[in-house]
């Protein structure tokens, strides 16, 4: 429950020292899109393999998540996070030296398992320290997501402008900051309890839980289908892929804020995740369509719309899965977001995979489909979700007044 005047904004040093490195931490998801061109130039690679950037950091990314929470409740939120954070200082730096794809991949490989123990625990750490509740928490969370995610591709494309391996190095002066500033801002913490290996997993048994990360997975497909391999069909230069995926990035970080708790406030989540649902698939044929007519301004537009929905879905599912069992909110995420990651592993290499030899409409033919498969599973399995639909006045909504 949020506090009455209390605000999203109204956090301590500490919060915003987690959120800022949170930031830098996302930028790494779309910092590599307005660039995946000139890797591919520069390493001889296809577009197929460059897409593998994206598999390795998120595969290795779900696995983790397996494992932070066990890390974490035996040295602490800051131990853990800065652990994380070296990792990906690291990884990026590496990444910056590659001399093959394969190297490259290799590294974003090493930089996702460092984001995987930062990102599932500085969501933990946020809640736990952020004034307002849990609901101001994961709403200071999804903006840091949004705002990472916006703020990435503009650094990808001023940074790769000079050469692709700048934004790798530009990353790892951010996080170093972001290493430093938690260091200092944030107190050690002492774990209060443990966590089993097999604690996230055994949420999973959860009905709902499941239900709600399964229905994830599909999004996230979609979602990383636009992500991954848009830029491949727009035909235009860092600085124009860069400027349509900031576009997109502030459309999820507002529709993440603003949209979502409105939607979640009238109608309620489940009715709230159909119509993201729905509205992605939409999005996502209207891409097929205007990419299968060569027409970029419609891909463009549709690409940007996309994030209206993803924010409002990154949101609303982050918040169910949450609410929607009894097990620690810690090994829920945890659980949800290894069900969840492997959807956005999978997606780019099969998205590429079929643009190159099938057609460019096809992966987001797929993405739609899987969007309707998503709207299927919270359907078939709404019996799980009484406790979602149950609440008289979502904890969410109560978060954006």
């Amino acid at each position: 429950m949020t506090a009455p005047g209390t605000t999203i904004l109204r956090q301590p040093p500490a919060v915003w020292a987690t959120a800022f490195a949170a930031v830098v931490a996302f930028m790494g998801i779309g910092l590599v899109d307005p660039i995946l061109p000139s890797i591919a130039t520069g390493l001889q690679a296809t577009p197929s393999e460059v897409s593998l950037l994206f598999t390795s950091y998120f595969l290795v990314t779900a696995v983790a998540m397996l494992v932070t929470g066990y890390v974490s409740s035996r040295i602490g939120g800051k131990r853990t996070l800065l652990i994380g954070l070296s990792l990906v200082v690291v990884f990026a730096i590496l990444s910056g030296t590659s001399n093959s794809v394969a190297e490259l991949v290799g590294f974003r490989a090493g930089w996702g398992l460092g984001n995987a123990i930062f990102v599932a625990t500085a969501l933990a750490v946020i809640v736990g320290a952020a004034s307002g509740g849990a609901a101001s928490a994961i709403l200071l969370y999804e903006a840091a997501l949004g705002l990472g995610i916006s703020a990435g591709p503009l650094l990808g494309a001023v940074l790769g402008d000079w050469h692709w391996r700048y934004p790798f190095y530009g990353t790892a002066v951010l996080m170093a900051i972001g290493f430093v500033l938690i260091a200092v801002l944030l107190r050690r913490d002492r774990p209060t309890s443990r966590t089993r290996l097999s604690d996230p997993i055994r949420a999973l048994a959860h009905g709902g839980l499941s239900t709600t990360a399964v229905a994830a997975l599909f999004y996230n497909f979609a979602f990383f289908t636009v992500l991954a391999y848009t830029p491949f069909i727009l035909g235009m230069t860092a600085y124009g892929i860069g400027a349509v995926f900031f576009g997109w990035g502030v459309a999820v970080a507002l529709s993440s804020v603003l949209l979502a708790p409105r939607l979640h406030r009238v109608i309620g989540s489940v009715p709230t995740m159909y119509l993201a649902l729905g509205f992605l698939a939409l999005c996502q044929i209207g891409v097929a369509v205007f990419a299968g007519s060569d027409a970029h301004a419609g891909v463009v537009t549709c690409t940007v719309l996309t994030g209206l929905a993803i924010g409002v879905s990154n949101t609303v599912f982050t918040e169910s899965a949450m609410e929607v069992s009894d097990a620690p909110r810690a090994v829920a995420s945890a659980g949800y977001n290894f069900v969840r990651w492997l959807g956005a592993a999978f997606a780019p290499v099969i998205a590429s995979r079929l643009g190159d030899e099938v057609g460019v409409s096809v992966p987001y033919a797929l993405g739609a489909a899987c969007c309707v498969v998503a709207v299927a599973v919270l359907a078939v399995r709404r019996r799980h979700l009484v406790a979602l639909t149950g609440r008289p006045e979502p904890a969410l909504a109560e978060a954006a007044v």
